[in-house]
């Protein structure tokens, strides 16, 4: 599959088989970072299971996984996986977007892996085999089905603002 050019300020659009890498690699740290937001939320309130304040930690979590992305999005369009693979997320300009277009674009990010994760829900209740749960490891993939459908491969949330992953490899021969 040939890369498209993106423009010739940002050179090509990276490939769904790094973006895929980069999402891995980022699923690494976000374990991290999600560790860690709950270990504090669970500090400060004391919770002694997972179920106990469960909203207020799923709100949390969100909350500290976004400001892991868009302060790194923000400082240079990079996340360390990101740079790892040579991926960068910029405008239509060609630079970093401004804080509240990351901040847009973190959240929508989410609808299509919650539906994704709904769907499993449902599958997993029509069947009445509740091991159907376990295909919810794949709900976060969901957003690579709208790349296929996308004329320059790009993600749905990337479409919507005008936002796109490039390959800063190119721009550094």
């Amino acid at each position: 599959m040939q890369q498209k050019p993106a423009d010739s300020v940002t050179g090509l659009y990276a490939s769904r088989r790094r973006r895929f890498a980069c999402m891995m690699y980022e699923g690494v740290l976000l374990f991290g970072v999600v560790f860690l937001a709950g270990y504090l939320f669970d500090t400060l309130t004391q919770s002694r299971n997972a179920l106990m304040l469960r909203h207020g930690r799923q709100f949390i979590l969100f909350l500290a996984i976004g400001v892991y992305f868009v302060l790194c999005w923000r400082r240079r369009g990079q996340t360390l996986p990101m740079k790892t693979w040579n991926v960068r997320l910029v405008g239509r300009d060609g630079r970093v977007p401004g804080t509240g277009l990351l901040i847009l674009r973190y959240i929508l990010l989410w609808p299509l892996p919650l539906l994704a994760a709904l769907l499993v829900l449902f599958a997993s209740r029509l069947t009445g085999y509740s091991s159907t749960d376990l295909l919810i490891v794949f709900a976060p993939f969901s957003i690579f089905v709208w790349s296929f459908l996308d004329r320059d491969g790009q993600f749905l949330h990337d479409r919507i603002l005008g936002t796109r992953l490039v390959d800063v490899q190119e721009r550094q021969k």
